[in-house]
């Protein structure tokens, strides 16, 4: 009997220190993965913080350089695209080295120098970029109606833009070749008058300053044919669909060191306007204030001609040809 007892008290003694070292290691195992747990946590809420803070130092950073971001009115246009973190460009992508495609890399990039005008806007207002490619013909109506942000594809000013759009500084102000024609190259120097185009085939881009310049001061005789984009104004020039193609100074230069067998006509537009200019909705003064500081920095540092000569070797190197 003592026995039996005995042996009942020892198998008692061994269940309870079993009991008891299964306890211990199931409270240390609960305890590193709490400590774990809020390891993680803490890690988590510190690379949350970081970024956070980062974000807001470049944000600030951003709105610290522009006087035109001090006290914006969140209902505003400016306000709304700060609050979104987003600003719309739209552009017609087919006017290398200004805006154009890169596809190298399997996807489609919008590059060119107009590009980099937006994204450094972007950066200077703490936004994200979001291009929109479109027509040429139809920017003006994005802006309008407000799909769009701004317009950035090589406008000019016109007196019939600016009523409709807000139009701001110029840039690529360096440009000063004027506004013309290109025409087979043996027949250049014939080209000397707006006279001699008389009952011409002139082809125009449809929207842009040459199509209202060709139609404004050629012979009313003169047949203009519109034409999506300058590529195929050159197709038609080079193979006699047209007799002149309507272009800037810089651009028929361009492509006339591409193609052997056209070059300026001796007569140019009368225009003496110089640059191109970024189109915003008529009334956002707020958004057009902020993009005129921009480009005042962008001509001051020369920053839009190394974007130009940066764009005019990528595409190059792409096997674009540039206008």
């Amino acid at each position: 009997m003592k026995k039996n007892i005995v042996l009942a008290m020892t198998t008692a003694a061994v269940i309870a220190a079993l009991t008891g070292c299964g306890s211990s290691k199931t409270t240390e195992t609960t305890a590193a993965a709490t400590t774990a747990a809020e390891t993680t946590t803490a890690d988590a809420t510190t690379a949350a913080e970081s970024k956070e803070a980062d974000k807001t130092e470049a944000a600030a950073a951003a709105e610290g350089s522009l006087k035109a971001l001090e006290n914006v009115d969140p209902k505003g246009h400016l306000g709304k695209v700060l609050a979104a973190g987003k600003i719309t460009m739209g552009t017609s992508p087919d006017f290398a080295p200004w805006e154009f495609k890169d596809v190298s890399s399997g996807t489609t990039e919008y590059v060119g120098a107009d590009v980099e005008l937006a994204k450094y806007i972007a950066e200077k207002l703490g936004v994200e970029l979001e291009i929109k490619p479109m027509e040429f013909s139809a920017i003006q109506q994005a802006v309008t109606s407000g799909n769009i942000d701004m317009g950035i594809s090589g406008f000019a000013y016109t007196d019939e833009r600016a009523e409709a759009m807000g139009l701001s500084e110029r840039y690529n102000v360096n440009t000063k070749k004027g506004q013309g024609l290109l025409v087979k190259k043996e027949l250049a120097s014939q080209y000397n008058t707006a006279e001699s185009f008389a009952g011409k085939k002139v082809a125009t881009q449809n929207a842009t300053l040459q199509n209202k310049l060709a139609t404004e001061q050629l012979p009313s005789d003169v047949q203009i044919q519109l034409v999506t984009n300058i590529t195929d104004g050159v197709m038609m020039l080079t193979t006699g669909k047209v007799d002149a193609l309507a272009v800037s100074g810089d651009n028929g230069e361009s492509l006339a060191k591409t193609y052997d067998d056209i070059a300026m006509a001796d007569f140019m537009f009368d225009y003496s306007s110089e640059g191109n200019v970024i189109a915003v909705k008529k009334g956002d003064d707020d958004l057009l204030n902020a993009i005129n500081e921009v480009i005042v920095e962008v001509n001051e540092k020369g920053l839009y001609e190394q974007w130009r000569e940066e764009a005019v070797a990528l595409a190059e190197k792409l096997g674009i040809e540039t206008n």
